[in-house]
């Protein structure tokens, strides 16, 4: 055994398993001209891949085959059928209506003067001309040969291409819901690619540590160390967040049980194992199955740097977001201290969760969403300079009780607006002009319609609504019916007209958040 690669017994004399096969579509008005090509082909094989042919007698029908199957490698083409150019019909619609520069298109004509090859090849983006006098058995060998290393030349490309475009997708803000997942799925594409463009591949790794505004399919840190699908390409696309017992076979799953204990890379047949050594998880694996061809040595050397420094870069992103997480957790912490808010009280968590929500609605990008949903928290801040005994009042509030009580604009944008950080400079806006109203009637400004920022009108409204629908030291909870039936009489007075009418359109949504954070029956 050398380094820290375990092999799977093989023999190097055995028949070379079947990966799969190449699909060669033949387009030509004679029947024989297609059982004589297949008869040439017939022990064709390339990279443990055999031919498979696909057959079509005329334009019409080659176009067909194509709308029908998007992984033709080859078309052996014939340029005079039911017309003089329908060859060239059909290279044309391959290249121009379906977009497909992948399909290697090999011409073939029993009448070269029809369609001179000089002008073929100015005219269409085809990648051979031949005589069907001179493609004899041995020169339709060679070219399909030529052909398919470059058709998987392209395709191995284009895996590269998406798999850098996921990473750099995910680059751009980590922290989303779903950003980490793309990452992930972004490098094991890349590896995937470069090993010969196995489309089934897996980050796997015991459960970590997520954001509870993430996606169900994400984990929770936990005390056990089962093995969970954390992103996947292909078959295991779909199986995320399932656990690996359950996404693969018994045969595989004691491979990745193999690699977990023995900390190294396992090779077997048509995929690979590879362990992801872990500073702050239990270890992860990269998985890849249905592999198109043997691993090389060079293969293998990727393979565990891949390994190292995918995890390096999964384990880092891991502790940036556990920061992010308990800024955010203290910043809400905070709010609920400074707020006055009572023991069991989820104000402050329902507001940042109908945040997300709205402003997600209304079209703001992914970073206006994030800095919004954390500063929202903090827009009551000013009240901490309110006496207690004011704002959970029951009775009448006096002419004195009112002016206190709106003081707490102006205290909260005095306590937050000297910050430079964007979350805690939006947090002060929100601080100020969240009592502001649309038809201009609300306080410490004055301010109305677009003069007050989107992100003030949203807080406005959702304070509004959060105070209808629960219960208050003055006041029941109300129905929701009644709700939307003031938010109705209110819009275009207190409220952006448009805001409402979204949060009226998606009640149920909103409501679902009320529902999944209610305030304990007794806190007041």
């Amino acid at each position: 055994m050398s380094d820290d690669l375990l092999f799977i017994d093989e023999d190097d004399d055995e028949i070379e398993e079947d990966l799969g096969a190449w699909k060669i579509l033949i387009v030509d008005d004679e029947p024989e001209v297609h059982a004589v090509t297949k008869l040439a082909l017939n022990d064709f094989s390339l990279n443990g891949k055999t031919l498979t042919f696909v057959s079509a007698y005329s334009g019409e029908e080659a176009k067909q085959c194509f709308r029908e199957n998007n992984d033709i490698a080859v078309v052996l083409l014939d340029v005079v059928m039911e017309t003089d150019d329908a060859g060239l019909k059909v290279a044309d619609y391959i290249r121009n209506e379906l977009d497909n520069h992948f399909t290697r298109i090999i011409l073939r004509t029993g009448q070269p003067g029809q369609a001179p090859e000089k002008d073929v090849i100015i005219n269409y983006d085809i990648n051979d001309y031949k005589s069907k006098t001179e493609l004899t058995a041995q020169k339709l060998f060679t070219v399909i040969i030529a052909s398919l290393r470059s058709y998987r030349d392209i395709v191995v490309i284009e895996e590269n291409r998406a798999g850098l475009e996921k990473i750099i997708d995910a680059s751009v803000d980590l922290f989303s819901s779903n950003s980490l997942e793309k990452f992930m799925q972004g490098i094991i594409q890349q590896l995937a690619s470069i090993l010969g463009c196995s489309r089934d591949a897996a980050y796997i790794t015991t459960a970590v540590a997520a954001t509870p505004q993430a996606a169900p399919k994400r984990m929770h840190r936990t005390e056990t160390n089962q093995l969970y699908v954390f992103a996947g390409n292909g078959e295991y696309a779909e199986k995320e967040g399932v656990p690996l017992k359950d996404a693969v076979s018994r045969t595989e799953y004691e491979l990745c049980q193999r690699a977990m204990a023995t900390r190294e890379i396992v090779y077997a047949e048509d995929h690979v194992v590879a362990y992801c050594n872990s500073k702050t998880q239990n270890g992860a694996l990269l998985y890849l199955s249905g592999l198109p061809r043997r691993i090389g040595e060079g293969d293998k050397h990727l393979i565990k740097r891949f390994s190292n420094s995918v995890q390096l870069a999964f384990d880092n992103v891991l502790k940036t977001m556990d920061v992010e997480e308990t800024q955010r957790e203290i910043i809400e912490r905070l709010g609920n201290a400074m707020e006055h808010e009572e023991q069991g009280s989820h104000h402050l968590t329902r507001m940042a969760e109908m945040a997300e929500v709205l402003a997600q609605g209304i079209g703001l990008s992914e970073s206006e969403v994030h800095v919004f949903k954390q500063a929202i928290v903090l827009h009551d801040v000013g009240n901490s300079r309110v006496p207690a005994t004011i704002l959970q009042k029951t009775a009448p509030l006096s002419d004195e009780d009112i002016f206190a009580i709106r003081q707490h604009a102006e205290f909260g944008y005095q306590i937050l607006k000297d910050s430079t950080r964007p979350t805690i400079q939006l947090a002060a806006t929100l601080a100020k002009q969240h009592h502001e109203r649309w038809d201009g009637q609300g306080y410490p400004d004055g301010l109305s319609t677009k003069h007050i920022m989107l992100e003030s009108r949203i807080a406005t409204l959702l304070d509004a609504f959060d105070a209808l629908v629960n219960k208050r030291p003055y006041k029941d909870a109300w129905p929701v019916e009644k709700v939307i039936s003031v938010l109705e009489q209110e819009k275009a007075q207190h409220f952006d007209p448009r805001l409402v009418e979204y949060l009226i359109d998606h009640i149920d949504d909103f409501m679902l958040i009320q529902k999944q954070y209610p305030d304990v029956p007794d806190y007041v």
